[in-house]
């Protein structure tokens, strides 16, 4: 079914996608820990959100101005360097002493995973060959495959052995870097060395920026959705009665199932367009994440499964469709589509943890579930007119 022709360098496809398996993999310890967290500090649900927002916050601040020394300088320091803070800050969460220092954890997990995110993404490109959707997909299921993953290890490991038991997490982690290390190539930088960060915006955003602002709010609303329904539904469900380990299995589900999505989204926009597979994974998202919050006993992990196939499906593909639309700039492109789009929809949710705190969390998060419907007008408002000959390759059917 997945054929890689013209150049499509899989091996390296496939290391930049490890790179992003790894990173993430960590990251994704904060969310399914929440409901322990919250028990060991007697957080409140806004807490709980600004424990997110912080680090969705950074991923705001951090990712422009990295994904624009990417492109101008050729180093690995940022695809390394990212996941190895992840690692180091993400493994010492369960032993930290206070909810200020647990904090500052978190804040430093999402710096490294803001570091390596656009520059791994933005080497995609360069070994894609004419596969250059399905490539994306591939790299973003590394991710999305770690945020199944690493929520089922990490419950299991807490609920077994205690928070005290992450700090041994680090050497995996480790041992991981050390064999990346040897297979990582080089980036190619975009020859931005002679323009500053604001002349480099222009250089790169300026033709097209009415098509690049309109694709940065779908993915800014595509963001806030996700991340409310992956910070509060553990909570919610914990609060019902599920086991640690069992809301460790509700996240990996839903995020496996993004991957999987992702995969036959890149696979689909490959070959009819972006805008059909828009259309259609955000017309379903509403229905199936209404199933995640009010199907029955068991019934909930195919809830999970829909809810995260349909709402994560769109992620590769806004971070394709930017850098096809700014070729010159492909990291500074996927910080604007991962960085500022997730974190912008991130820094809201301490606003839905408030929000949970005073009319409880599944009626904030029913209403939240409606919001993909707003994004269809503006995948229909995209402009087809500016950039012709990248435009008409992107969007068309």
């Amino acid at each position: 079914m997945f054929k890689f022709k013209n150049n499509t360098d899989l091996k390296i496809i496939m290391a930049l996608t490890l790179v992003h398996f790894t990173g993430d993999f960590y990251h994704s310890f904060i969310s399914p820990l929440l409901p322990v967290l919250i028990q060991k500090y007697s957080l409140t649900l806004t807490q709980a959100g600004f424990i997110a927002g912080i680090s969705r916050f950074l991923a705001f601040v951090v990712q422009p101005p990295i994904g624009y020394l990417a492109d101008r300088y050729k180093t690995r320091a940022f695809v390394l360097g990212g996941p190895l803070i992840v690692i180091i800050s993400t493994s010492l969460v369960g032993i930290a002493p206070s909810y200020a220092v647990l904090l500052l954890l978190v804040a430093a997990s999402s710096i490294g995973s803001s570091i390596f995110h656009p520059t791994t993404a933005g080497m995609i490109s360069s070994y894609s060959g004419r596969n250059f959707a399905f490539s994306m997909s591939v790299f973003n299921m590394g991710g999305t495959l770690a945020f199944g993953l690493g929520p089922l290890f990490i419950t299991w490991l807490v609920a077994g052995y205690g928070l005290e038991a992450t700090p041994y997490t680090i050497f995996f982690g480790l041992a991981m870097m050390y064999y990346l290390y040897k297979i990582v190539p080089m980036p190619v930088g975009e020859g931005l060395s002679n323009l500053g960060l604001i002349g480099s915006i222009k250089e790169i955003f300026g033709p097209v920026w009415k098509s690049i602002l309109l694709l940065w709010l779908v993915m800014v609303l595509r963001a806030f959705v996700g991340q409310s329904f992956v910070t509060f539904f553990p909570v919610l469900y914990s609060w019902e009665g599920h086991s640690l380990i069992s809301v460790g299995l509700l996240v990996a589900i839903f995020t496996v199932a993004g991957s999987v999505s992702g995969l036959l989204a890149g696979h689909m926009a490959d070959r009819m367009g972006f805008k059909p597979v828009f259309y259609i994974t955000h017309l379903l998202t509403p229905p199936c994440m209404l199933l995640l919050l009010y199907l029955p006993g068991n019934w909930v992990y195919l809830g999970a499964m829909l809810a995260g196939f349909f709402v994560l499906a769109t992620l590769p593909l806004g971070v394709t469709m930017a850098q096809k639309l700014a070729p010159g700039g492909k990291s500074m492109a996927s910080s604007l589509m991962m960085g500022l789009a997730w974190g912008t929809g991130g820094v809201l949710t301490p606003v839905t943890g408030k929000l949970c705190d005073i009319f409880t969390i599944k009626p904030v998060l029913s209403i939240i579930a409606f919001i993909p419907f707003i994004t269809l007008w503006l995948i229909h408002l995209i402009p087809k007119e500016e950039n012709p000959s990248n435009q008409a390759q992107i969007f068309a059917p």
